[in-house]
Parts: structure tokens; sequence; C-alpha cells
């Protein structure tokens, strides 16, 4: 195979190819190693690119595969992960000028896992600021949206979303506290996969708010994105929250077969003046493609759904300002200036709010229980609105503008991860100039492979994962 054509292939695939030993993982990740250096000086996607490591990396499973030790389908394929996550002897900044010389000892589980499945790691992936989904300043540059240069990639794991739509990493990982994960999947027009909270060990991972931070894949194709979860996903003894449920072999069950599962359409967030017209149409088709398909089709209503990004934020604010009390004591003027005000404000926040919000929080998360035990999953956009332009300038504008944040695509991803179960945003069409749409689908509390199942049927009666960027 030619080495330029290596980086378009589906993770998924390239595995086959390097199982057959058509391809070596070394030239597979010269080839993206290449590619990075040519392309990613327009996006700004990576942080830190560890090339010579790689290389290593990539021999050392090379010669494991053609000794006949061969680990599975990750073993020699070039990763990338959000810098979030620790990385033995590899910077990780959190996105943060603040954490620029910060070189953890250890790697965070996800990160060994990869290591033990024989991947190779490309690099470390820029994102907003420790994970703030409202940062403005970008220490290492910003990150740039592959299908136009002018828009967002998604916050906070922009770097995960931008390089692996853009064909520089076979997959990534990505973290999603409020949306992370989804709302670059949405914008780049990947599959994003928010998991069960507990499903993936955060040990590690720096915080955002403890209560809902999971890591989690961000892959071309669905398969991809199964097969990256599998990898990573499983108990630890070191975050005492992961589920001890054994990790189902997500790829090789995948199954296009959806005739009988019950897909609750969520009025509330479907049929939403707060939906733009564009993605209101294309999600509607999707579900009438799901039906189509087999799926028997109802709508549910959710009306606690539209309080979600308040209630959301305010338990996040105040989590993150506990976990940077520190930090804003020791060098406040070192925050990005939209991070530093919502830390601030989270730290003044009345205990009565922050009470309030949990209880509400409880109340939607049975909400959306109650829904799952008369439906298999719960169906809805991803986004609200497809990728928007880079601000301008830091800062909120109005009144009106924190409402109307509230009301619009946080309030479409912030429902399951204050309910805590898994969430997948898989591709579902592209507005009319170009930008992409993602389709959410929820599911009950480790039942992730209903949300695969659901989505690969649906990406293989389609086109939308066949449509790449051009840069």
């Amino acid at each position: 195979m030619n080495k330029q054509e290596i980086p378009f292939l589906s993770a998924t695939e390239l595995a086959a190819l390097i199982e057959a030993r058509e391809v070596s993982p070394v030239e597979a990740t010269a080839a993206y190693l290449d590619r990075i250096s040519e392309v990613d000086g327009k996006l700004n996607s990576y942080i830190t690119v560890t090339g010579e490591e790689a290389l290593a990396e990539a021999r050392a499973a090379e010669a494991e595969i053609v000794s006949g030790n061969y680990r599975g389908p990750m073993h020699g394929m070039p990763v990338a992960v959000k810098d979030q996550l620790n990385t033995r002897g590899v910077r990780t900044t959190g996105g943060s000028s603040i954490l620029a010389d910060n070189v953890p000892d250890e790697d965070a589980t996800a990160i060994a896992r990869l290591r033990e499945a024989g991947s190779v790691l490309l690099g470390k992936l820029n994102m907003s600021e420790f994970a703030s989904g409202d940062a403005f300043h970008h220490p290492y540059g910003r990150p740039r949206n592959p299908w136009d240069l002018d828009r967002n990639p998604g916050t906070s794991s922009s770097g995960s979303g931008a390089a692996t739509a853009a064909f520089l990493c076979a997959t990534s990982l990505g973290e999603d506290t409020g949306g992370s994960i989804r709302g670059p999947a949405t914008f780049c027009g990947l599959v994003g996969i928010r998991p069960t909270w507990g499903r993936v060990s955060r040990y590690g991972m720096q915080a955002a708010a403890w209560s809902m931070d999971t890591a989690g894949p961000i892959s071309r194709t669905v398969s991809d994105c199964a097969m990256t979860l599998e990898a990573i996903a499983g108990y630890d003894p070191n975050d005492p929250y992961t589920s001890a449920a054994p990790v189902p072999a997500y790829q090789a069950d995948l199954s296009q077969d959806i005739r009988g599962l019950r897909v609750g359409v969520v009025k509330e967030r479907v049929y939403s003046d707060a939906v733009d017209s564009e993605v209101g149409e294309a999600v509607i088709r999707a579900i009438a493609r799901l039906g189509e398909l087999g799926a028997d089709i109802e709508e549910v209503s959710l009306p606690l759904m539209i309080h979600s990004a308040a209630v959301s934020s305010l338990i996040i604010m105040v989590d993150a300002a506990s976990l940077h009390r520190d930090g804003l004591a020791d060098h406040l003027d070192q925050y990005d200036y939209n991070n530093r005000i919502r830390l601030l404000a989270g730290s003044i926040a009345p205990a009565q709010a922050y009470q309030r919000a949990i209880k509400a929080r409880q109340a939607l998360r049975q909400e959306i229980l109650d829904a799952l035990n008369r439906v298999d999953v719960l169906v809805m956009p991803t986004s609200s609105i497809p990728a928007s332009l880079i601000p301008s300038h830091a800062g909120i504008g109005s009144k009106q503008e924190v409402l109307d944040g509230y009301a619009g695509r946080r309030s479409f991803t912030s429902p399951f991860n204050l309910a805590s179960v898994p969430a997948l945003s898989v591709p579902c069409g592209f507005t009319s100039n170009n930008l992409p749409i993602g389709l959410q689908i929820a599911g009950r509390p480790l039942e992730e492979q209903t949300l695969f199942n659901a989505a690969f049927a649906y990406e293989q009666a389609n086109d939308w994962y066949q449509r790449h960027p051009e840069i």
C-alpha cells in the first residue's frame, strides 16, 4: 500500500492489515507522523508530538507481531490522547501554561491499557484549559475544525476531534464531563462515546468534576470506537468507582440487526425551537431511517431536560473551583480569562444553590432511567447547532447570551452526564455549507453495546462516515 494512503484507512481496516502483515506498525506510524508534520500547522490539534518514542514503540510492536505475539486489533495502532491523561515521561499540560513543565512519572490507567494492547502513542492532543468548555485562550495554539478552519472543533476535547477528523491519528481518546467527547464528535463528523460513569478508570486523569468525568474514544467509525473503548474499559483498583462488570467484546459483537429495538424520541429536544432547522431535519430523517431498519419508534417526554445545562454547569463550576482552590490562590492571573471567571463564580456559589442542583440532578436522572425502562435507547440531536465560529473575544456579551447558552447545545449533552448513563454521537448528515451533524443515542448504564449496535446499523445504511474534510 502507498504510504500516503495509510492515514485514510479506518482503524478497523488498518488493524486487519497489520494483523495480516501487509502494513507494518512502523510504516503506519511514520505515515501519521508525516501527515501531522504536513497538516497540523493549520489545526493546532497536537500539543506534544512524540515522534521518536512512537517509532520506537512501533518497532517493538512490529517485532512482537512478526514473532507471532499478536495482542489484538489495537496492536501497533497509532493513537493520540487528550492532554488531560497522564503519560509517563511525556508532559501533560491540561491545556494550561500553568502545567507547561508537568511530566508525570506514571501513566493514567487508560494510557496503561492502551500500552498493554500494544498501541503506539503519537502524542498529546490540544484541549480547553483544564477541560473547561468555554476557555478562550489556548496557550498551545487555538484548535481549528478541519471542515472549516474558522470554526470550533468542539470543546474541551478539541484536539481529539480535529486530529481524528483530519487523519492525524487512527483513533483518539477524549474526556467528557458535560459533553466534551460528544461535542467534538458532532462538530467534526466523528463517532464519540461517553461511556457509563465508572466503565473507564479515571486514575491518572486530571479532574474537572469528579462525579461526571469519564474518558472515552473519538473515532472515525463505530467499529473503531468500539475497538478503542474495549481496550481501555474495565475495573481498576486505583479507582474505586469503576465497575467490576466484565467488559464486552464491543467490536466483535457489533450487529446491524436492530429489528424490535425500542427507540424513544425525546420530544423536548428533537422538536425544539432551540434546534437549528438543518440539524433538526437531519435528525428527524435519521430517526426515520432507524425505523426503516426495523426499530420501533415512539415519542417520549422528558420535561426536566430543558433545565439540564443550568444544573450541570453549576455542579461542574463548584466542583472545579474546589479542585483549583490552591491554583487560584497561587497564580490566579495565569488562568484563561473565561476559566478564571468560571472558577471564581464556582468559589462563591451559595451552598443552597449547589444543593438544589444536586437534587435536580437526581430528579432528572430518575426521569431518564424511568424512560429507559420503557424504551431501549433515547435519541435526539447531539448539538442544537453545527460547529460554531471561533469567538473573537473573551467574556460574556450579555445576560441573554448566558440564558441562550443554557437553552442551547449544552442542554443536549448534559442530561446524560448528569444521569451517568452512556451516550454516543454518530454522524447523520451535513448542513448546506458542509458542516457535520450528529445524532445522539443514549442508553441504560453499562449497555454501551446497544448504543454501538444502533449506531452501527445506522452508519452502515448511510455514507456519511465516508465523507472527509479537505484541508
